[in-house]
């Protein structure tokens, strides 16, 4: 029999879920057994709110520690959640096929969102979530939580707030999609750079040829389209707790891809969208890069660069 891989992963009810269908695909895909390696970070422990951390990277530096100290193999991340500065050493191996990634209302007594009453507050850990709904209904109250979402959907049981807002697929992963009492079309809130889709991370030395197994999981589709997402983000030089939203859509040989940087107050906005050709046989792996260095470029002429810098010193 062989070795089992070591999975790192966070300890919590949707990280540990997330590895788990990692683990089960690539042994299906490969053969290779894979054990899981729970891991708490400092973002675990800390009651601290993520803009005051400096962003949703806090999650990931403890995988990232026993990945270069050898003590696992690989690990996966929620790709929303990591810097798009990749750090020496490591390397994203493989990105899954991405899972829905939109963003999810869930609301006491089955409220869709138009029919939250004026005032009601919305829990949200993301500036990027409460900025876009901010623009559509400034009266309502955005207030931050921390917690893993069960602990987010127990303060809508216990009236602490009316509703918050979750990835969809992460719901789907702990099997919570009953709570979920609307979906937002990328239409009215685009995602996260990312959302829905999951990293495997590991060390560069090993990724080629001791770890060459975990490119059975990788989607060439959805890293195309999640490269361009994350390069909007990158040449925003803005972090994954920023109130920007992008998304990135192959379809008919093309590569569609939105982005929106919204003020957190949802008082401004700058919005663009831009397509590209995907070749044929020819090189692919930059079309992501360009396309999203484009937007970027079109939208920091238009102010979002500004945007991006106010809500950071807030």
């Amino acid at each position: 029999m062989s070795v089992a891989a070591r999975l790192g992963t966070r300890r919590s009810t949707m990280a540990t879920a997330q590895s788990q269908l990692v683990a089960d695909t690539v042994t299906e895909r490969t053969g290779t057994p894979v054990e899981l390696v729970g891991i708490t970070s400092f973002g675990d422990v800390t009651k601290a709110h993520l803009t005051q951390l400096g962003g949703t990277g806090v999650f990931v530096n403890a995988l990232r520690d026993e990945l270069l100290a050898g003590t696992v193999d690989f690990a996966v991340h929620s790709l929303k959640d990591l810097p798009t500065a990749q750090p020496e050493g490591l390397t994203l191996a493989a990105i899954t096929q991405r899972d829905d990634p939109r963003d999810a209302l869930c609301a006491r007594d089955g409220l869709k969102f138009a029919d939250l009453p004026a005032a009601a507050t919305i829990g949200t850990g993301s500036p990027r979530r409460a900025a876009q709904l901010a623009a559509l209904r400034p009266e309502l109250r955005f207030v931050p939580i921390r917690g893993n979402a069960e602990t987010r959907l127990g303060k809508v049981a216990s009236g602490e707030v009316d509703a918050v807002v979750l990835a969809y697929a992460g719901l789907g992963r702990i099997g919570r999609m009953d709570d979920v009492t609307e979906v937002f079309d990328p239409e009215h809130i685009l995602p996260a750079p990312g959302q829905g889709a999951l990293a495997l991370e590991c060390s560069t030395d090993r990724a080629a040829a001791d770890l060459s197994y975990l490119s059975a999981v990788d989607h060439a589709a959805t890293r195309m389209a999640v490269t361009a997402e994350r390069t909007v983000l990158a040449e925003l030089e803005a972090g994954c707790a920023a109130p920007v939203g992008a998304y990135a859509q192959c379809h008919e040989g093309q590569l569609l891809l939105r982005a929106a940087v919204v003020a957190t107050d949802g008082s401004q906005a700058v919005r663009g969208e831009r397509t590209v050709e995907i070749p044929t046989g020819g090189d692919a792996s930059g079309v992501g890069v360009r396309l999203g260095r484009d937007l970027a470029r079109e939208i920091i002429g238009r102010g979002a660069d500004r945007i991006v810098a106010d809500a950071a010193a807030r």
